[in-house]
């Protein structure tokens, strides 16, 4: 099982919210995840991101691969 730190879309239509989590990579990109390592909402200006830095590091050093978006995130908050 290959695991995947990405965002899961919330929230109602034209106001989307994200949380940013820990998933089986073949999982649905809004289904069960194995955590939830913290949020993005891209509604307020300016964006507010909040991440669990020990969760993520826990994630990425048991070799966790980021998508493009949460890539992006993480590396704006200087985790990858």
């Amino acid at each position: 099982m290959a695991v995947k730190i990405s965002l899961a879309r919330l929230g109602v239509k034209k106001r989307p919210f994200y949380r940013l989590v820990a998933a089986d990579s073949e999982a649905p990109r809004d289904g069960k995840c194995l955590e939830i390592l913290g949020f993005y909402d891209p509604m307020i200006d300016p964006a507010v991101v909040k991440v669990h830095k020990e969760q993520v590091n826990s994630w990425l050093e048991k070799g966790a691969v980021g998508s493009e978006s949460a890539s992006a995130i993480l590396k704006k908050q200087g985790l990858m």
